[in-house]
């Protein structure tokens, strides 16, 4: 027996495959906050905003590595806030009604700054497009730039991600599911039959 890291268990027929586990997503939001540190010459004009659900702990957990590497001693949530984009989405009568998150936006506001929005998933593109609409209901930034943890292609939109913690060939039939401990009491990326996410 080999030493390093343990095999993954094979998926059921028609089950899902782990993709990223606890270890990966970590290094690529490491990654992904220095890219956002270096492509901005540091963080101190930077808003970081989480789309709900998962995007909202993973702009945290962004917040807090990008605190850490540009050695700032300031409270995430001068840095941190939320994005619901509910009202902006183009699909209101198709799907499901769902509940409105908060939308929470650091002291300093958005004017001039960069804002950075971050999702678990970019698919078609829309959802981006709907927090772009909702960026403009707040002020009027700088720049906004793009961060997601998983790119899995099929774009329906001209839209394109500043900061990718993995590019995922898919096709359109397979499902992304990204689970992070804050909900669902595990780290990793799974792609499974069926879905549209």
């Amino acid at each position: 027996m080999t030493s390093g890291t343990p095999a993954r268990p094979r998926p059921e027929p028609g089950g899902e495959r782990v993709v990223l586990d606890a270890g990966d997503i970590a290094r690529a939001t490491t990654r992904i906050a220095h890219e956002i540190i270096e492509r901005n010459l540091g963080s101190s004009d930077v808003v970081l905003l989480g789309i709900p659900t998962r995007g909202a702990f993973l702009a945290r957990r962004l917040g807090e590595r990008v605190l850490r590497a540009d050695e700032r001693d300031v409270p995430l949530d001068t840095l941190v806030g939320t994005l619901d984009i509910t009202l902006h989405r183009d699909d209101l009568r198709r799907r499901p009604v769902r509940a409105i998150e908060p939308t929470t936006v650091p002291a300093g506001g958005i004017d001039d700054k960069v804002v950075v929005l971050v999702d678990d998933v970019l698919y078609s593109g829309r959802t981006v497009r709907a927090a772009l609409d909702a960026v403009s209901d707040l002020g009027r930034p700088r720049r906004v730039q793009l961060a997601v943890l998983v790119d899995r292609g099929h774009r329906e939109l001209p839209i394109r991600a500043d900061f990718v913690g993995k590019n995922l060939p898919t096709s359109a039939s397979e499902h992304v599911s990204v689970r992070l401990s804050e909900l669902d009491d595990v780290d990793e990326v799974a792609i499974g039959k069926g879905g549209d996410r």
